[in-house]
């Protein structure tokens, strides 16, 4: 194999991670959110725009936190190249 195979197959799997990830934390917001008091806030709390908005904010705040996650895990592994 040479190097730009291997450069492929790692990038390959580093985007395999990044979508794992992401799809953990959206999942994690998705829960996280369930223990918000949304009706309070909502004209109509059970209605299908309601459930809509929830998974909207669930994919914006579960994207942001593992971006946040999977910056700082390539922020970290860059210390090892400055030594």
């Amino acid at each position: 194999m040479d190097y730009v195979d291997q450069m492929n197959a790692s990038m390959g799997l580093k985007g395999l991670i990044n979508i794992a990830v992401v799809l953990v934390f959206i999942g994690a917001s998705w829960w996280a959110l369930q223990e918000l008091k949304l009706e309070a806030l909502l004209k109509r709390p059970r209605s299908a725009a309601a459930k809509t908005l929830q998974i909207f904010l669930s994919i914006a705040l579960g994207y942001q936190v593992a971006r946040f996650v999977i910056d700082y895990l390539d922020w970290s592994t860059w210390f090892s190249k400055m030594f």
